[in-house]
């Protein structure tokens, strides 16, 4: 099976995130999107970041009625912070079978020679790129890449928490279901090591 990874913090998930997982699914020859929640980016300050499981529930609950889209805990039980050349490793020793390629963002692809051993994500795993606004898709031959036409959503999870903070209505940009989630439990309100 042909598994498409798209790596996230997802804080929280949002329409975006499932839209442009959806039209890979819809586009290429990918059969399943995993959505894979990353406890630790390398990248981001986990300070800002609310609990991880209760990230992973969100993104469960975002995805429940999907057949072809997964939320995934990998990482949450390989070693902190999360480096993508490492859960692939250990996603190909788990599931032989699976053909694994991952799914990136434009601002991403221009930080992807900085990831640890990209090199080496380059050359075995295909890479499929979708526009994000303010980056340009600029292709390179050190690290190939396909293009995927997904709709360019102006949509970022961290105007999501602002919205939430300015109690404003996030209605549409998250799944209903999310959003009940988040409203029940109070995320995002407060500084998130309070929660």
């Amino acid at each position: 099976m042909k598994i498409g990874l798209y790596f996230g913090s997802f804080n929280p998930i949002h329409n975006g995130h499932l839209i442009i997982a959806s039209y890979t699914l819809q586009n290429t020859d990918i059969d399943q999107v995993w959505l894979v929640v990353s406890p630790q980016n390398p990248f981001k300050p986990s300070a800002s970041l609310l609990n991880e499981y209760h990230r992973l529930h969100l993104v469960r609950t975002a995805v429940e009625d999907s057949d072809n889209l997964r939320a995934s805990d990998i990482e949450y039980g390989l070693p902190k912070p999360s480096y993508t050349v490492d859960t692939l490793a250990y996603l190909e020793e788990k599931y032989p079978t699976h053909e694994f390629s991952i799914i990136m963002g434009a601002d991403s692809y221009q930080n992807l020679p900085k990831w640890k051993n990209a090199t080496v994500i380059a050359k075995r795993y295909r890479v499929f790129v979708y526009p994000r606004p303010g980056f340009e898709i600029n292709l390179t031959q050190e690290f190939p890449a396909i293009k995927v036409d997904a709709p360019l959503l102006d949509i970022s999870s961290t105007m999501i928490r602002q919205w939430i903070r300015a109690n404003k209505n996030i209605q549409f940009l998250v799944p209903e279901k999310v959003r009940k989630e988040i409203t029940e439990n109070g995320y995002y309100l407060t500084h998130p090591t309070h929660q």
